[in-house]
Formats: structure tokens, sequence, C-alpha cells
């Protein structure tokens, strides 16, 4: 009787030792990179290591705990969300860009004046010129001498007539085309004045000039 329950215990012995020789763990990586090990095999959509490991075989005491279904899922471990440091919001800066400006070509003609204006002015000899004067020029036209007996070559002395230019004021609707005239006359005096005139036909030409571009004429 002794024999036969030692030879029992031996049984039980190595029916324990047989069945803790190998551990088969599982290792599961779910998509958040949530590690779990367990002894059943990873649900579907888990990464899963596999893993054969030894142990020494224990006698359990008491009652065993009741062992988990295979094909339970274990309990997924709750992600961990990092910690990011709060961000403080940028200072305000004030805006230091300036107002654009609205303000369109033709508003900005529309705000000037039109220019002065002037006079169209035509000679004896049907010669015509832009002035701003009013008050038409006079010039000495020569006339021709001739001796007592009516012989021009034989005249002695020199002789004018004094004839005044016929002058008109310019119409508003062609003033700036007057002006356009006015501005080029003086360009050309001004380049080609005479010696000691120089200084004085610039300072026309100048002039002129600026009174186009301020005037409602100008670009």
């Amino acid at each position: 009787m002794i024999k036969l329950r030692i030879a029992c215990l031996l049984s039980l012995a190595c029916s324990f030792s047989a069945a803790a020789d190998e551990v088969v763990i599982y290792r599961c990586t779910d998509s958040a990179g949530a590690l779990t090990l367990q002894n059943a095999p990873c649900p579907k959509g888990h990464k899963q290591e596999k893993k054969v490991m030894q142990s020494v075989a224990t006698v359990p005491m008491g009652a065993a705990a009741p062992a988990r279904s295979p094909s339970a899922p274990a309990a997924k471990p709750a992600p961990v969300t990092p910690l990011t440091p709060a961000t403080a919001p940028a200072p305000a800066t004030p805006d230091s860009t300036p107002p654009a400006d609205t303000s369109t070509d033709a508003d900005t003609k529309a705000n000037k004046l039109p220019p002065p204006v002037l006079f169209q002015c035509t000679t004896y000899d049907k010669d015509t010129y832009i002035t701003e004067s009013e008050e038409p020029q006079s010039r000495c036209v020569a006339l021709r001498t001739v001796g007592l007996d009516g012989n021009p070559n034989t005249g002695a002395g020199e002789a004018c007539e004094v004839m005044r230019d016929q002058c008109a004021r310019v119409p508003d609707g062609a003033l700036c085309a007057a002006w356009e005239k006015r501005v080029g006359e003086t360009e050309v005096a001004a380049r080609y004045a005479r010696p000691g005139n120089e200084d004085k036909n610039q300072a026309e030409f100048e002039r002129a000039k600026k009174i186009y571009s301020e005037s409602n004429c100008g670009e």
C-alpha cells in the first residue's frame, strides 16, 4: 500500500514536470503600439511574437483559478497620450503696414485743376505761336525805299511799318493740346538759345513743363 502511494506521487510529479517543461508566451502589439503579454494567441489585427520558455514545475496550492478561454482577447490597455507642453500665444504686434492707397489715376486727375488760359497768335506772314499773354506783339515790318525818281536802287534810308499780331483765346477743350505745344516751343528755345539767353530760356521751359504736369492735362 505504501509503495502504491509512492508510485502515485511519483506519477503525479512526473505529469506536472512534463507539463511544466514548456511555457508558450505570446507577445501582442496593437496598432497604437500598446504591448500585451499573454498565454493565448493574439487577437486579429495585432502583431504577434510567439516564444517558448522552459520553466520549473510547481504544485498548485488550493483551488486553481478558472482558465481563460484561448479565444477571449486580452484586455487592451488604454493608449497613453503623451503630454505636450502648452504653447503660449504669440504676443500681438501692432500692424505697421500703411493702409493701401485706393485712389485711382482717374481720381487723382479729377482733383487737379485745368491749366491757365493760352492765346494763339498769328503774325503778318501767317506764322502762328502760343503765348500766355493776351496782349498782341507788335512788329516793325521793313518797307522798301526808293529814290526821288522811283528807282529802288537809289533809295536812301530805312522805313518800317508797325503791325500787330492777331491773337485769340484758345478754347477750353483745346487747352491741353495748346499747353503741350507750348512746352515743345519752350524746349526748342532752350536747346537752341542764343548766347546769354540759355538760363532764361531753360527756366521758361521748366516752368511751362511744371504747369502742364501739375494740371489735369498731365498723365
